[in-house]
């Protein structure tokens, strides 16, 4: 019997992908598989479905549909409604969301930082990252005040409209933020949006030099944001942290002495995180 052969250079390193791993022709692509996650992600969109409206946008046939949110029913990431004969995003798709939030610790050394800044100000205290061009909600502290602002872990805002959104686009690279401004547009929300691109330049070049943004009523009426950046080992911008309420209670005549709490928040999870306690600007 032929001896077995020994690799001296010790264990072979597991791989995550085979070599070919770039390669995304269809032999590497499991339709079926792919046509799950697109049935999941539209449904994900909405507050609720009926099988023949989702199979009707989607230009699927019902019975393939039928098959599919079945399946993903068994494992919890859809629900089905029999009253009003609608199917929901179910409990398990959130459980696997949440999972993805502990690849970081951003999350978790953020909550106690919005807790303070919740008591301190009195008003929901917000995480935020890009995603595209929008801000992608990681988590929030809400204010115990009747009327608040609500952002659920899992909401995109755009950037431009935004407060954290503004935050991040102040402290990133010219190229990639007139990208994503570039292909997002500048879409109007209220009266108080900046959809002029100078002027949204203007605003920016403000924001970084003071070291905060504001959202003043941008986005929704009757609602002002003043968010400051969060930045990670290397001084890049990864996040933004605001905080968040009605213009009857943020006025703005309080913006400088929140603005102070809201700065000196996103500097402690910056510290948090092992980035500069005082970032570098140009």
């Amino acid at each position: 019997m032929k001896p077995k052969e020994i690799d001296e250079t010790g264990p072979r390193r597991a791989r995550g992908r085979p070599r070919d791993w770039h390669d995304k022709t269809e032999q590497n692509t499991i339709k079926s598989l792919d046509r799950a996650m697109e049935i999941l992600e539209f449904l994900s969109e909405s507050r609720g479905m009926a099988l023949t409206a989702i199979a009707g946008q989607m230009g699927q046939s019902p019975a393939t549909v039928y098959r599919v949110l079945v399946t993903l029913e068994g494992r919890g990431l859809v629900e089905f409604e029999p009253d009003e004969q609608l199917w929901h995003v179910g409990a398990g798709a959130f459980v696997i969301g949440a999972r993805f939030l502990r690849r970081t610790s951003l999350v978790e050394r953020a909550r106690p930082v919005l807790r303070t800044l919740m008591e301190e100000t009195g008003e929901t205290a917000n995480l935020g990252i890009a995603k595209e061009a929008a801000v992608l909600f990681l988590s929030q502290v809400e204010t115990e005040a009747s009327i608040r602002a609500f952002f659920p872990p899992g909401t995109l805002s755009p950037l431009h409209a935004s407060g954290i959104g503004k935050a991040i686009l102040a402290h990133m690279d010219d190229a990639r933020r007139d990208r994503l401004l570039g292909v997002a547009g500048l879409a109007a929300f209220t009266e108080h949006t900046l959809t002029d691109l100078q002027l949204l330049r203007d605003d920016l070049q403000q924001i970084r030099a003071r070291g905060y943004a504001v959202d003043n009523e941008e986005k929704t009426a009757g609602m002002r944001c003043i968010a400051a950046p969060v930045f990670d080992l290397s001084g890049e911008i990864v996040a933004g942290l605001s905080v968040s309420g009605p213009t009857s209670r943020i006025d703005r005549d309080q913006i400088p002495a929140l603005s102070g709490r809201v700065i000196a928040a996103a500097r402690a999870l910056t510290a948090a995180i092992g980035g500069p306690v005082t970032p570098p600007r140009t």
